[in-house]
């Protein structure tokens, strides 16, 4: 049987940082090693991830028209990954 759980996935992220310091995630490297162009920031704010723990700043961000999270977690930036897990009957 099957079934899926979120884990923390770590990225590598291209950004611009303003002289003023804030932080503008251009780009980001995904696992399979695409490099996904983020064609807006929707929302910045402090938040936490509910579904993999951790906290920092969370970037609202639009990938290929889909609204996706881009935390930034003390320089360290991850996302939320959704996996399936075999699980024994």
């Amino acid at each position: 049987m099957q079934t899926t759980k979120f884990v923390k996935q770590p990225v590598a992220v291209s950004v611009i940082v303003e002289k003023d310091g804030r932080v503008f995630p251009r780009k980001f490297l995904w696992k399979d090693g695409h490099t996904y162009k983020i064609d807006r920031i929707t929302r910045v704010e402090r938040a936490a991830s509910t579904k993999v723990g951790g906290c920092g700043i969370r970037y609202t961000v639009m990938v290929e028209g889909l609204p996706r999270y881009l935390y930034d977690e003390e320089g360290k930036w991850f996302m939320e990954d959704e996996v399936v897990i075999e699980v024994d009957t």
